[in-house]
């Protein structure tokens, strides 16, 4: 509506004229000739109150007087209609959020990423929920407090009246590390959520924790952390140095590992400490633990032996008989082999592997098959060992034929599986099926890529050079851009990333390119590499060259080229 307000009523000057277009009328209806008058309701709302002018109300006439009223969201009092009657919290919310169900209100109305409304988030905040430890719901399950618009903007310090000198930073020192502990009348488990509620002590060393906090956000900026979880690091350092029965020593393992029940990140927080040799790790191995569960029930004198055998394959030998360590798995399958027979010695009453001959081993072992290979090499692991430290005075498997183990057959993938992958709308996905069906690299080349290795079209890794094919070229730009808006400010150098990775500079773990492409990495892989068998004619030259393999491991694929299997699937 153009021109001005409407002109006052001449007769009592307190309310606007009734029309001004198409016709004039120079009085209200109240004060009309023959009048009062009831006034129509409003052409636009409908309302039979506070009628204005020209046929709207106050609340719907452009020119009438800002009358201020709730937010349409968060219900709070003090906006006008100019801004849609809406707060600026819950304007700004509206173009950041989309439309949902809030998890606490059950309203239809804009939620943030934690499913909740601007009034129920409002409501948490003023609980400080985050550092008391309740929940969303939680917060909010007594209703809601409201309050006035537009008064939560964090506004600007006042500039100081005089100016002053600004003093250099005070210098800072590391934390010393301390070797003695102080001991404990009463070693209780600590209660976080607990002292979430109560709240922590401040650290006894403020220097100490002034420095780590400094070298944390230094941290977070060279890893492209966020502002929260750089917030949630430095208050979880604060809680480890508040709960230190001494001060400055270096802190427990398990004491982090707490840090998760009160919604804090143990693993960011222990890459940072270790950095500065300020972690002392009391956590009892997996390995250990898993050890001691296979050799439950066994003899005292036998579980001996086989600890000593178990260290020697886990760290080595840096003495005379010198040995290099092992990798975990391989000391855990051996003796996986090999617990069956052990446990039969000992139910049969063997005390000591020194009780067991030649004779003995013969007898559990099976005529053939893959049996007779798995538990013979258990026990040949175990025996040479304790032979070599003269733990036993004979190895009874010492030239013992235990055959061969059964190898497993190369077969083909699901090709729809593969297809539905290099389809998928999942760019990580998408790109680690091209990659693995176009070029047949492995999991572990998988995980370690970096983004360097992939340069002017090509794959540079294991001093091979890899022309990528076009269709691999389109994914890898697709992922490229979705990693660039997904993590922009992240430092890990390698190509594939997760939420978790993306904090560090670690690869990702060995499950997840089979959690991404709903399949083992290796079948994929192992259908590239029976593709070229076919096509090459069982080249062993230009299957090692292509793919990084061994001559062995290239004999086992192209020992199936005539598999009729094979070529009813090429042919499909």
């Amino acid at each position: 509506m153009k021109g001005g307000a409407p002109k006052s009523c001449p007769r009592c000057r307190s309310k606007p004229v009734a029309w001004t277009k198409p016709l004039r009328v120079d009085y209200c209806y109240d004060c009309l000739p023959g009048g009062p008058y009831t006034p129509p309701p409003c052409s636009r709302c409908g309302s039979t109150k506070d009628y204005y002018s020209a046929g709207l109300c106050v609340l719907c006439h452009p020119k009438a007087p800002q009358q201020p009223g709730s937010c349409k969201d968060c219900y709070a009092w003090g906006v006008v209609r100019k801004h849609k009657w809406l707060c600026w919290g819950c304007r700004s919310w509206r173009t950041k959020f989309e439309i949902g169900t809030c998890i606490c209100c059950r309203r239809e109305i804009t939620v943030n990423d934690d499913g909740v409304c601007r009034l129920c988030w409002r409501q948490a905040a003023s609980l400080r929920w985050t550092k008391t430890g309740l929940s969303l719901t939680d917060a909010n399950q007594y209703g809601q407090q409201l309050f006035l618009a537009n008064l939560h903007q964090r506004g600007k310090r006042a500039a100081p009246a005089t100016p002053y000198a600004k003093l250099p930073p005070p210098t800072q020192t590391p934390p010393r590390v301390v070797a003695h502990r102080q001991l404990a009348l009463l070693d209780l488990p600590r209660d976080l959520p607990a002292g979430l509620r109560a709240g922590f002590p401040p650290p006894p060393d403020p220097e100490a924790a002034e420095f780590l906090f400094s070298r944390a956000r230094e941290h977070a900026q060279q890893h492209g952390w966020s502002y929260s979880t750089t917030k949630k690091v430095c208050r979880g350092v604060e809680i480890l140095l508040s709960l230190q029965d001494t001060p400055d020593a270096p802190i427990l393992t398990s004491l982090i590992n707490q840090l998760p029940s009160i919604h804090l990140p143990a693993k960011l927080i222990t890459e940072f400490l270790d950095s500065y040799a300020l972690i002392e790790d009391d956590v009892t191995p997996a390995t250990e633990i898993w050890f001691e569960t296979r050799v439950a029930g066994l003899p005292g004198t036998m579980v001996d032996e086989l600890r000593l055998w178990w260290t020697v394959l886990r760290d080595g030998h840096v003495t005379v008989p010198r040995s290099r360590p092992r990798v975990r798995v391989t000391a855990q399958i051996k003796l996986r082999w090999a617990s069956p027979t052990l446990r039969h010695w000992a139910n049969h009453g063997v005390q000591s592997l020194r009780e067991i001959s030649r004779d003995d081993v013969v007898a559990v072992l099976p005529a053939s098959g893959n049996d007779r290979y798995t538990i013979g090499a258990g026990l040949r692991s175990i025996f040479k060992v304790l032979k070599t430290h003269k733990v036993v005075f004979s190895d009874p498997t010492a030239k013992l034929r235990l055959g061969a183990p059964e190898r497993r057959q190369p077969l083909p993938a699901d090709l729809a599986l593969m297809k539905e992958g290099l389809t998928s709308p999942d760019p990580s996905r998408a790109v680690m099926t091209a990659l693995l069906a176009f070029h047949g690299l492995s999991s572990g080349q998988l995980r370690n890529l970096r983004l360097t290795d992939i340069r002017d079209g090509r794959l540079h890794f294991d001093d091979r050079t890899i022309l990528l094919a076009e269709p691999v070229r389109v994914r890898l730009t697709a992922y490229l851009n979705y990693r660039n808006q997904r993590w922009p400010r992240t430092a890990n150098p390698h190509l594939f990333v997760h939420y978790r990775s993306a904090l560090g500079t670690k690869p990702v773990g060995t499950r997840w390119p089979g959690l991404v492409l709903g399949a083992a990495a290796r079948d994929i892989r192992t259908d590239r590499i029976l593709d070229e068998v076919r096509a090459t004619g069982g080249d062993v030259r230009r299957i090692c060259d292509l793919f990084g393999l061994s001559v062995g491991a290239a004999v086992r694929y192209t020992a199936i080229l005539d598999h009729p299997g094979l070529h009813d699937v090429a042919t499909k």
